[in-house]
């Protein structure tokens, strides 16, 4: 056993063949005594690799979602050992550990106004819970797109699954709480037990694997400078259950980066990516609307050249003024809108009108920089026909194929 304990490969390995073992029905129990001293000496990076090997080899990210309490519970007592990743205030990980400890004061405290009875205090303290939403998106949309670039791809898409099941239990926790007044006792009884502590026992459970394993494995495979582009976005999601603390900034040798594909010397920089021209003509022309860009003079500078256009637009207006565009009839309309776009007086100017049996919608926007300077006028145009007939939803999973398929 000195080899598994030595050899981080053979504790990797072992860790495999114990979830392998696991999945297959073993008895947790049993396994920990069986592998104790290989826990005894594995950590989040190992585990982090475990779950990343096992769905490399075929093992459905589901089934690891599935199980992911179970693994908890084999790799809680080791992971309780492990001292808790230490970081200074203000750097983000210090942050969402706070935001986890508000968390876990959150549901307790929900545990404990349900069972007084006061079910307004419980609905309170719910809807606090709703800025959970807002700790998993950045850990989803920040925190995530490092670890994928540090090749750390499973633990990220299963922790996000998890996330998803437990947004689930929140709204249904909210249904619950919402009508629970007209619910006899024995009613609320059972909704407690078969969706309310269900909810706060996964949100709980949330926290226990951000801090045992995401945050020691982000910590050791992150860089400062991608630490520095986390706290850089942070605001972009809306306040969190507590404000990032003064003090860490990334080292000045370690600017704040930005997640963007790799593009060759072509590319263009935008502060969000890049894009070769080839892709930026074919991604515009793709638009499902037509654009056209009038520069400050008021000329044409630009049009999209999609398959469909709603429109007729030929080359030859490129550098032409926009009034002269129209029929002159209704030059004066298109000046004051221009007019208008570039002193402020508004920003977007719309409207709709039925034509050939389609509904179109066209709207005009400024363009401005980043110190308010007019740059021009986007007009857009989109046969909303479609759109209007739409009922009901569809969601993203509906193109999920069924399963056994």
């Amino acid at each position: 056993m000195s080899e598994l304990i030595d050899n981080r490969r053979h504790r990797i390995e072992a860790l495999k063949t114990m979830i392998t073992e696991l999945h297959a029905g073993a008895d947790p129990q049993e396994l920990k005594g069986r592998f104790r001293a290989v826990l005894d000496h594995a950590g989040a990076a190992e585990i982090s690799a475990m779950e990343s090997e096992l769905m490399a080899e075929g093992m459905p990210e589901q089934e690891i979602r599935r199980m992911c309490e179970l693994h908890v519970a084999v790799f809680r007592d080791t992971l309780e050992q492990r001292p808790a990743p230490h970081t200074v205030p203000g750097h983000p990980v210090h942050t969402f550990m706070a935001e986890n400890r508000a968390i876990l004061e959150l549901t307790a405290a929900t545990r404990a106004a349900l069972a007084a009875g006061d079910l307004a205090a419980a609905a309170a303290l719910h809807g606090r819970l709703a800025a959970v939403d807002g700790h998993y998106k950045r850990k989803e949309y920040l925190v995530f797109p490092f670890l994928e670039k540090a090749g750390i791809g499973a633990p990220p898409k299963v922790m996000w699954g998890v996330d998803d099941s437990v947004r689930e239990l929140l709204a249904a926790g909210g249904d619950a709480l919402a009508s629970a007044g007209e619910l006899g006792a024995e009613e609320l009884a059972l909704v407690r037990e078969v969706v309310l502590e269900p909810m706060l026992a996964a949100v709980d459970g949330m926290v226990e694997k951000e801090d045992k394993v995401l945050w020691p494995m982000a910590l050791e495979h992150l860089a400062d400078a991608d630490w520095g582009a986390v706290l850089s976005q942070w605001g972009e999601f809306g306040a969190g259950l507590v404000e990032p603390e003064a003090g860490w900034r990334p080292t000045p040798a370690a600017a704040p980066t930005q997640v963007a594909a790799v593009a060759g010397d072509d590319a263009v920089a935008f502060p969000s990516g890049h894009l070769t021209p080839r892709q930026l003509r074919a991604m515009l022309d793709t638009l499902p609307l037509d654009v056209t860009f009038v520069d400050a003079d008021d000329r044409v500078a630009y049009f999209s050249e999609g398959r469909e256009r709603v429109f007729a637009r030929n080359r030859a207006i490129v550098g032409r003024r926009v009034q002269d565009c129209h029929p002159p009839a209704s030059m004066h309309v298109v000046q004051q809108i221009v007019d208008d776009l570039r002193a402020g007086a508004r920003d977007v100017a719309e409207f709709w009108i039925e034509l050939h049996g389609r509904f179109v919608h066209i709207r005009y926007f400024a363009v401005r920089d980043e110190d308010g300077r007019y740059l021009g006028c986007l007009e857009a145009t989109q046969d909303v026909t479609p759109i209007r007939a739409l009922t009901g939803e569809r969601r993203l999973l509906a193109e999920a194929p069924a399963a056994g398929r």
